[in-house]
């Protein structure tokens, strides 16, 4: 069981917003001035708080640990925080024009319940967006595969396949069911986020194989940067009227 309250301060450092999926929140989902935003397992806030300051709209975070949402509150006064669960969103009906998680869907327990949320807080016309790890991706991760492959196995144990979401998704009443992958080419320099285990996944494999996968990366670094490749694949749906 990981400890989210204890490694928020980690993650506030050293997780980033991946660029590509920004982009398509805003250009797919739509999103305007006007718009209202909810982010499901916010953690520190990284993406809402993108949005809020890329776009202007009004945003809102829900996260169920507490030591996130410090950081995240820290982090910018404008987006609206507040402690909760997927499957049960304190928000009314018909509110919001996108509801969005990034690396979340893997933890919650009844994600049938989460989506039949998610819809009924959207306004009809609105999209939820799931941002996730395919199998494919998983098995591919760059450099989290190949200096750590026992975080494969968990990792595919942890993640619902896209196909199983999609089901998932129209079971809840949604509709219009598209997905696309994105992709963000980077050179890693400096592996302390590796080392800090900013990843939850390297909390859950022995630390025997974590120290053999530092000691790679250590010693790849010395030659230089490292290639790195980060992907999501993004699932979308939308509420059509009842």
């Amino acid at each position: 069981m990981i400890d989210y309250d204890r490694i928020a301060l980690e993650y506030s450092r050293h997780r980033q917003v991946h660029p590509e999926v920004l982009r398509s929140l805003i250009k797919i989902g739509g999103i305007e001035r006007a718009s209202k935003v909810l982010e499901v397992g916010c953690g520190t806030g990284n993406y809402v708080i993108a949005l809020e300051v890329s776009v202007g709209c009004s945003c809102w975070g829900i996260d169920p640990s507490a030591g996130m949402l410090t950081e995240a509150r820290s982090r910018s006064r404008e987006t609206s925080f507040q402690l909760g669960r997927a499957g049960d969103l304190d928000f009314q009906s018909a509110f919001f024009d996108l509801v969005f998680s990034v690396d979340v869907v893997h933890h919650l327990a009844d994600r049938r319940q989460h989506f039949r949320e998610a819809r009924r807080v959207l306004r009809p016309g609105g999209k939820a967006c799931t941002a996730t790890d395919s199998e494919w991706i998983i098995r591919h991760r760059e450099p989290l595969t190949v200096y750590f492959p026992e975080t494969v196995e968990i990792e595919l144990a942890r993640y619902p396949r896209i196909a199983g979401l999609r089901g998932v998704m129209e079971e809840a009443g949604f509709a219009e069911m598209t997905d696309n992958r994105v992709e963000f080419p980077y050179e890693l320099t400096d592996i302390q986020p590796y080392r800090d285990k900013a990843f939850s996944s390297l909390h859950l494999i022995e630390e025997e194989a974590f120290e053999r996968g530092m000691q790679r990366l250590e010693r790849d670094l010395g030659s230089g940067p490292i290639p790195c490749v980060s992907r999501y694949v993004l699932l979308w749906g939308t509420r059509l009227p009842s």
